[in-house]
């Protein structure tokens, strides 16, 4: 799949239309693969599906394992009787332009523990035996997860480390005792974990009947407070009295910041992991390979060498680098997978070990085309510049402004440097221009995000990195993928020769 020459969108499913305020994995997924077979696209890129806490990103999930609830489609369960139509009758009237999260959780999540009730209550003995079956083979991060999001609950959504001291420090005896407390609650955790997966599956079967492959995303770190710190805290870097971060993740000062970016996230005892022959992360990869075909990894140059911030600081700019084992790490994962379908997040400041990483590896990088226009004639987002076609072109990814909101933000003299390049902005826009120059180029995967096939300006953002709030809300409607944009996007992949991939 990563060396033919094809294109696809760039789109979370929460964007999706539907009544129920978010996204979700029922009729209208269904209906954008349609859209995406018919245009003849061939890649779903899709973000982290991971359930999400404060901020609602993707990035910072409670599990690096687990599947975000909210995507569950309430019309399969109603189809199944484990809701009725009433329930759905008496939602409140939701926002098609953006998701209200805490509007979506406050009304959804009642409706999935009825479900999970009822599921209790009226499965078939064939249901029974599948949700087994799933709790049996996913048990190596199912159980804690499960144990985890019970215990949040519990203790009124503290993070972990603020929780009483014995479960906090996983004493045998209390998650015993908890374990019995709380098993309603972990049985719902488990039920909706196997509910999403289910309708996960389905779409993805679907997908790959059509030809369409999902590109899923899997960020380096995980967040501070969830499942996988508290269960496996031996191979973070943790404060071992209070369980805080000993040192934090982040990237240095740059020119786009003084001070750096501090992250927040336990940096890995890499040490550690070598022990286990990379076990937990081997898991992850595999776990993640089974619900998508292909997958990016968020911030590659941390399996190189990456940016560390003692405990205690409150910017990045006293961190040191640290030399990772990714080279052993990828070595042994390519021994136990074969060819790996993973693609490099190589943007930032990448160094010659970091592309020989990438290089060994066989590990496509990425081109975004908003970089490309404002340093000199080597810069290496310009096409022509692209030295190998083992690479996957963008207009923009979900951190950038839309094509349109980029451009209109530019100054006249900005452009114009554009517009040189190009020779001039199409009929179209110059979101179809930059289209174009993306499916024109060597790359043998070109994708754009949906905003910018739709030509929407900044209100169809869908992140502004460093803000932590009133991002990853935007939808379009159902309406706006029309027979017009079908085939125009249609012609244009076959005009450039990724139809036929």
């Amino acid at each position: 799949m990563l060396y033919n020459r094809s294109s696809g969108i760039l789109l979370h499913p929460t964007s999706l239309p539907g009544r129920f305020g978010i996204g979700d994995l029922g009729s209208s997924a269904y209906a954008f693969i349609d859209f995406l077979v018919e245009s003849h696209q061939k890649i779903w890129q899709v973000l982290p599906l991971g359930p999400t806490g404060y901020g609602n990103s993707p990035y910072l999930s409670y599990s690096a394992f687990a599947g975000n609830p909210l995507l569950i489609n309430l019309e399969w369960l109603v189809s199944e009787d484990l809701l009725s139509e009433d329930d759905l009758n008496h939602l409140p009237q939701f926002s098609e332009h953006q998701v209200d999260f805490d509007l979506v959780i406050a009304h959804k999540m009642p409706l999935l523990r009825k479900a999970s009730h009822n599921f209790k209550q009226t499965a078939t003995p064939e249901r029974k035996e599948a949700f087994e079956a799933f709790c049996q083979e996913h048990g190596y991060w199912l159980n804690d997860y499960a144990l985890f999001m019970a215990l949040k609950e519990y203790f009124q959504d503290k993070t972990w480390n603020n929780w009483e001291a014995d479960i906090a420090k996983r004493d045998p005896t209390a998650i015993a005792r908890y374990t019995e407390l709380l098993k309603e609650s972990i049985f719902f955790h488990k039920y909706i974990q196997s509910e999403f997966f289910r309708q996960w599956k389905s779409l993805k079967e679907y997908a790959n009947q059509n030809e369409v492959y999902i590109f899923g995303d899997l960020p380096i770190y995980v967040a501070h407070d969830s499942s996988d710190v508290w269960s496996n805290p031996q191979i973070f870097r943790l404060n071992k009295e209070t369980g805080q971060p000993s040192w934090m993740a982040g990237v240095p000062p740059d020119y786009f910041s003084e001070t750096g970016q501090l992250w927040g996230n336990p940096v890995y005892n890499w040490r550690n992991l070598a022990r286990t022959n990379y076990r937990w992360w081997i898991q992850r990869v595999k776990s993640m390979l089974d619900y998508v075909d292909i997958m990016r990894i968020d911030h590659f140059r941390g399996f190189e060498g990456f940016w560390a911030v003692q405990e205690g600081e409150e910017t990045a700019m006293n961190g040191r680098w640290v030399k990772a084992k990714g080279e052993p790490f990828f070595q042994l994962l390519r021994d136990e997978l074969g060819e790996l379908p993973i693609i490099a997040e190589d943007l930032g400041v990448i160094t010659p070990e970091v592309e020989a990483l990438r290089d060994k590896f066989g590990l496509p990088g990425m081109k975004i085309l908003h970089f490309a226009f404002d340093s000199d004639r080597a810069n290496p987002f310009l096409p022509f510049n692209y030295t190998n076609r083992n690479c996957i072109v963008y207009t923009g990814t979900h951190d950038n402004d839309t094509t349109v909101g980029w451009f209109d933000k530019r100054t006249e003299e900005e452009k114009a440097r554009v517009v040189d390049y190009l020779g001039a902005i199409g009929y179209d826009g110059i979101h179809w221009s930059l289209i174009r120059l993306a499916m024109g180029s060597v790359a043998n995967i070109a994708i754009f995000p949906l905003q910018d096939v739709l030509g929407l300006g900044s209100e169809g953002k869908m992140n502004t990195p460093g803000i932590a709030t009133g991002n990853w809300a935007w939808r379009y409607h159902a309406q706006d993928l029309t027979d017009d944009l079908k085939a125009h996007l249609g012609y244009i992949t076959y005009l450039y020769g990724r139809k036929n991939s």
